[in-house]
């Protein structure tokens, strides 16, 4: 099985730290956050598509032609139009189920392995927040399974009420690429793709669930490769 993980962004939130390097290859307790990605991927995944941009030499000289095991690809995201449009550069060397990770956020083994077992369906990991900030917001249906994906915009950095938000950690297959991409906001020029799987699950009749976590480590500003660190240390206190 494949997995594809959306590196290219520089990651300007985190400021100067990203003027050499792309934010996925931050440290984080002395590791790249990109690392944290792949050795949370269970055995099933045998390949890695990098999408890289920014400083994409970096990348390519820290992991090589394999790591952990696995084969890495690299396919270079020439145009900065979304997530959708970083996933649509792999479309032609992606063949039946694959996951799907941000190369910023740190996601749990477990819950990695949980959405990959799920073979019937599309799935994304989601997780309860008491202050959403700018994660995406996840609208469920009468029958549980995902109905919408709000992402934020600018103006929705300080958004402190509770909600259930998007880890974007997808498990998807290539029938997805029979469906057209759809843009993040209206008006925008970035192709998002939460709106764009979601637009697809309906247009093809799949199922699409969420996985539900409470391990989900987000990155998205400076301070929370600090708190990132603590959480990590907790963690394997109690293993």
């Amino acid at each position: 099985m494949q997995a594809i993980v959306l590196a290219a962004g520089r990651g300007t939130r985190m400021n100067e730290l990203t003027t050499v390097v792309p934010k996925p290859m931050l440290e984080v307790s002395g590791r790249p956050l990109l690392e944290y990605k792949i050795d949370a991927m269970p055995e099933d995944i045998d390949e890695v598509i990098l999408i890289v941009g920014f400083h994409g030499n970096v990348v390519r000289q820290h992991f090589g032609s394999r790591y952990s095991n696995r084969r890495i690809t690299y396919v270079e995201q020439n145009e900065l139009n979304g997530t959708a449009g970083a996933l649509w550069c792999a479309k032609d060397i992606l063949k039946g189920r694959f996951l799907v990770m941000m190369g910023d956020d740190i996601y749990a083994k477990e819950d990695v392995a949980e959405c990959v077992s799920k073979t019937e369906v599309w799935t994304l990991l989601v997780q309860q927040l008491a202050e959403m900030h700018r994660a995406g917001s996840v609208v469920l249906a009468e029958d549980g399974n995902i109905a919408d994906v709000i992402e934020s915009r600018e103006e929705d950095e300080a958004r402190m009420e509770p909600g259930l938000a998007s880890t974007n950690l997808y498990v998807l297959d290539d029938r997805l690429f029979s469906s057209p991409l759809v843009p993040k906001h209206a008006g925008s020029l970035e192709y998002g793709l939460p709106q764009t799987v979601v637009t697809a699950a309906k247009y093809l009749g799949v199922a699409f669930e969420p996985t539900y976590t409470n391990k989900w480590i987000q990155i998205t500003a400076p301070r929370d490769l600090v708190a990132a660190e603590q959480m990590l240390k907790k963690i394997s206190k109690k293993v």
